[in-house]
């Protein structure tokens, strides 16, 4: 399975390993200075996850929202990686074991010279959330390249993803650079321009 590597301007290197049956997207965020990482959405394939990580220590291991298909490896990393584990509480029954910390909205978590945002982006799922830096998004599976994630599932609200990316996603500058949950990325201004996002009537975006 492919491997994308980034580096951006010196202050994160960007890993994004697609694993699973499912092709998901796992990141591995690493801050060059402190070779301490984020892993986000083990979704699968534990090992090569582990492997990308060895030379770093994980600070956090952080769920994007509790669907089986996005925590399948989430078990053997967190037992071989020793790190905590979070994610919003709306999804954190569907973790085999409680995690360690809850993720909020607003929430900052910091790793070396890297800092994240949490963004509660419900619709997906009740505790979906998006992460935040500078101008780089990792929206699990709220946003994709055209069009929002899935709704047609349990526990799923259309009205409310369209709600969570008006309210959390398209307030960001265009040219933020979108890493969704699954294939490859987009930005803010070009999901903007499309006709596959319908304002949605009748909810504020406020959900905390």
């Amino acid at each position: 399975m492919p491997l994308a590597h980034m580096v951006w301007r010196n202050w994160m290197e960007l890993k994004r390993l697609e694993v699973g049956s499912w092709g998901n997207n796992c990141y591995i965020l690493i801050c060059p200075r402190t070779q301490e990482s984020v892993v986000i959405d083990p979704a699968g394939e534990a090992k090569r996850i582990l492997e990308e990580t060895r030379k770093t220590k994980v600070r956090y291991i952080l769920i994007t929202h509790g669907h089986m298909d996005h925590i399948r490896g989430l078990e053997e990393v967190r037992n071989y990686a020793r790190a905590p584990v979070g994610i919003h509480p709306r999804d954190a029954s569907a973790l085999k074991k409680p995690p360690e910390f809850s993720l909020e909205d607003g929430q900052l978590l910091t790793f070396g010279d890297v800092t994240l945002k949490v963004l509660h982006t419900p619709g997906h799922s009740p505790g979906g959330v998006c992460f935040l830096t500078k101008k780089i998004l990792f929206s699990g599976d709220t946003i994709f390249p055209h069009g929002p994630g899935n709704t047609a599932i349990p526990g799923a609200d259309e009205r409310l993803i369209l709600s969570s990316i008006y309210a959390k996603i398209f307030v960001l500058p265009e040219d933020t650079i979108i890493y969704p949950g699954h294939g490859l990325e987009t930005t803010v201004g070009r999901e903007k321009a499309t006709p596959f996002y319908p304002v949605p009537q009748g909810i504020t975006g406020e959900h905390e």
